[in-house]
């Protein structure tokens, strides 16, 4: 059987099956090769048998070049399948498809970090001799939640079902530059965690470099004036009064309505961005893998793909 890219005639066909373009591929697969060097290199040091053979040597494995490996763990993680399909399709066992998987996932991050494409975990606000670019402070912040299995225990299931999606979910916060990429991915945290309530846990108000740093929030982010004062400026949109016997048509005024638009043109980017990771359906489809920290790890990854198709760099 032959393995499943070199079939394809179509660029089209090829950069969905990815994720990537033809160009942003090339980039990453150069520290993709180099990262999988260092970690057959860390691999031998580790036996504790010496090889009998020189590397390259024995039968050629289904994944046998750099290339095929990169496609491999990128059509996973844009395409999602179960690794019965994943397997058939790379001319692979199941088990043997899942080994690759977890083989090959952190050595596509070390080659997103070594690009500089990796977003952060935390945000860091950046001192005044490292804004290269108009903006560099001004942030967007919201947070995105994706579908995750029933839990088996009655606590887990409460903690983890969200009453907005109306299922079990995770989700983390995602702060953005208004420049288009993403550079804070929070920690994963049960999808029962409100908004606000995340961003308070991450981000302290005492944090040194935050008065140089413009935020833009939607409602979900009710009081960030208050417990945030070290801002620069904060931009909420403006909250529809609440119907009264004094106010029965409760509306904004046009100024209030003026504004409110101008913050969703501003806000809109973090939405794209958001949707273009959501694009790599390990993201939006129910996940399944229950090994730890895999859920957190493939948002972290996802995310650095789309700052590599967006040729965005995280300082």
């Amino acid at each position: 059987m032959q393995i499943l890219p070199f079939n394809i005639l179509i660029e089209r066909q090829f950069n969905a099956l990815r994720g990537l373009s033809q160009t942003a591929f090339d980039v990453l697969l150069l520290e993709f090769t180099k990262c999988l060097d260092v970690s057959r290199k860390l691999r031998d040091q580790r036996r504790q048998v010496p090889r009998r053979r020189k590397p390259g040597g024995g039968r050629k494995g289904t994944l046998s070049t750099p290339e095929q490996k990169l496609f491999f763990i990128l059509f996973y993680l844009k395409n999602y399948p179960t690794f019965d399909v994943l397997g058939a399709l790379f001319d692979l066992s199941p088990a043997k498809a899942d080994e690759k998987v977890q083989k090959l996932l952190p050595v596509l991050k070390r080659a997103e970090q070594r690009l500089h494409v990796l977003p952060h975990r935390h945000f860091k606000p950046l001192s005044d001799e490292s804004q290269h670019t108009e903006n560099t402070n001004n942030i967007i912040i919201d947070a995105t939640e994706r579908p995750v299995h029933r839990p088996h225990h009655a606590r887990k299931q409460k903690r983890y079902y969200s009453g907005k999606k109306g299922c079990h979910t995770v989700k983390n916060t995602v702060i953005t530059n208004v420049n288009g990429g993403i550079s804070v991915i929070g920690p994963t945290a049960p999808g029962s965690r409100h908004d606000y309530a995340l961003l308070k846990e991450e981000l302290d108000p005492k944090q040194p470099g935050l008065p140089s740093v413009e935020v833009w929030v939607d409602l979900g982010y009710q009081g960030i004036k208050d417990l945030y004062p070290a801002f620069k400026e904060i931009h909420i949109p403006h909250k529809k009064p609440r119907k009264s016997k004094s106010n029965p048509n409760p509306v904004l005024t046009p100024k209030q309505k003026k504004e409110n638009r101008v913050i969703s043109r501003a806000r809109v980017a973090v939405e794209h961005l958001i949707g273009d990771m959501k694009s790599f359906q390990i993201l939006t489809v129910k996940f399944r893998n229950r090994i730890k920290n895999m859920a957190d790890q493939t948002i972290l990854l996802v995310a650095g793909l789309c700052n590599l198709k967006n040729s965005y760099t995280v300082q």
